[in-house]
């Protein structure tokens, strides 16, 4: 046996006892992922030093971006939701429609709102509306949850200019607006399997009603019977994005150095976007709602207290995902593919989903893959390359596990077990990448 196949035995080994000490054990996740991207540095050889600085460096990398997106997507959730803007919203989406519609409602809504966002931005940001949701309709949170996060990465997973999709559109050299058009068409059929009517087949997974009084996104109280109006509850929610579009097109087109240039660039970062929303949200919803700053301090760090655990969680995810790279998983992966003979389309998403698998991130996924893929297809001039972009980007989303940030995230705001993580989040995303893959093969019979 050869250093490399032992490699990746020892990372499907530190994989599958990481799922078994959670599940099985109940051993708390932050815990399990720590002990098991230990594990599998020493047994691949790593040393003391090499396991230590690969977990801290995938630990801090993670956080680095994620934790203050979550710290403020909770603030602004605890706003939303104290002032009575989560329950406008809520209402405004149920309205006089039967309960049934809920499921197609907010995950078109959850397309619309996380186009121009990524996923993390939108998901916390929009957690706190399904439990308002599930409140104010009585069903179960997953019921909401579950057609959210199916919009929300239908969107991450497929269309510009989310990372994953843009980063293949460079290396493709595909047209950003033919990817868009043909992202979207997938978008559709993969939207109402993955939200509606999954929701529908997974209920018997829900299990008992979630305490919609805890969790990371579990908000607050209503603190004043004058709600703000729709009008502004929306557009403090759909700040963020909008501040994002316009940074990220004028990014491109201000002149450098500019102050313009500096203005976009601000914009063109989550966490200013994040920081705006929650201002504009206190500076604007709480006198609408006839209520005083001092009357959200408590809400505010009430909030912030349940946000630990998760943070800790998603960075040991970081580690674990980091510790599969440095041990040579990937390149493992990499060798391997190029001795497959097997169509360009087919190839590029089974090498992203591969990818996907062993390290976690669906961005690292696709950037790979279509690194591997992209001198194959430009000898092929019948293959599309804006289909190749989709079929890479769906192979990214493939069966999200324990190192993948994604899930920690799903499964700690909806207060869910492992196992029901995997029976929800996991099989939407499996069946999201395997539709969008069908979507391509669809469309490549008449696109070339």
């Amino acid at each position: 046996m050869t250093a490399n196949e032992l490699h990746v035995i020892w990372a499907a080994i530190a994989i599958v006892l990481v799922i078994v000490a959670i599940a099985k054990f109940k051993l708390h996740p932050f815990l399990a992922l720590a002990v098991g991207a230990v594990l599998l540095g020493f047994a691949s050889g790593l040393g003391i030093g090499g396991t230590i600085d690969a977990f801290e460096a995938g630990f801090g990398d993670t956080l680095s971006d994620t934790a203050p997106v979550i710290g403020l997507g909770v603030m602004l959730g605890a706003v939303l939701t104290a002032t009575g803007g989560a329950g406008r919203i809520a209402d405004s989406f149920v309205g006089k429609r039967p309960t049934s519609w809920i499921p197609i409602s907010i995950g078109v809504a959850a397309l619309i709102i996380g186009l121009p966002n990524i996923f993390d931005v939108t998901f916390v940001m929009l957690v706190p509306l399904a439990y308002a949701l599930a409140r104010r309709t009585g069903t179960h949170l997953l019921f909401v949850g579950l057609p959210l996060a199916a919009g929300l990465y239908t969107a991450h997973g497929l269309l510009p200019p989310h990372p994953s999709p843009t980063a293949a559109v460079g290396i493709y050299h595909a047209s950003f607006g033919l990817t868009l058009v043909f992202g979207l068409i997938i978008a559709v059929p993969t939207l109402l399997i993955c939200g509606p009517l999954l929701t529908k087949v997974a209920g018997r997974w829900f299990g008992p009603q979630i305490d919609l009084d805890k969790g990371p996104a579990a908000g607050a109280a209503e603190l004043s019977e004058h709600r703000p109006p729709l009008w502004l509850a929306l557009g403090v929610v759909l700040l963020p994005p909008i501040l994002l579009v316009i940074g990220s097109f004028g990014v491109g087109v201000a002149p450098k150095g500019s102050a313009f240039a500096v203005v976009m660039e601000l914009f063109d970062n989550p966490v200013i976007a994040l920081v705006v929303a929650v201002l504009v949200a206190l500076f604007a919803l709480v006198p609408a709602a006839r209520l005083r700053p001092s009357d959200l301090q408590s809400v505010a760090g009430g909030a912030l207290r349940t946000v630990g655990p998760v943070v800790l969680i998603i960075g040991s995810g970081g580690g674990l995902a980091e510790m599969l790279t440095e041990t040579g998983v990937g390149k493992v992966i990499v060798h391997t593919a190029h001795q497959w003979s097997i169509p360009a389309l087919v190839l590029a998403w089974v090498i992203a989903g591969l990818m996907r698998i062993a390290l976690g991130s669906a961005t690292l996924a696709t950037v790979t893959a279509a690194g591997i893929v992209a001198p194959l297809a430009a000898a092929d001039h019948s293959v599309s390359p804006e289909l190749l972009v989709l079929a890479t980007a769906s192979g990214g989303v493939m069966l999200s596990h324990v190192n993948d940030s994604g899930f920690w995230l799903f499964k700690e705001y909806f207060q869910l077990s492992v196992k029901q993580t995997f029976r929800t989040w996991t099989l939407m995303l499996t069946l999201q990448s395997v539709i969008g893959l069908a979507g391509v093969l669809i469309l490549s019979t008449f696109v070339h």
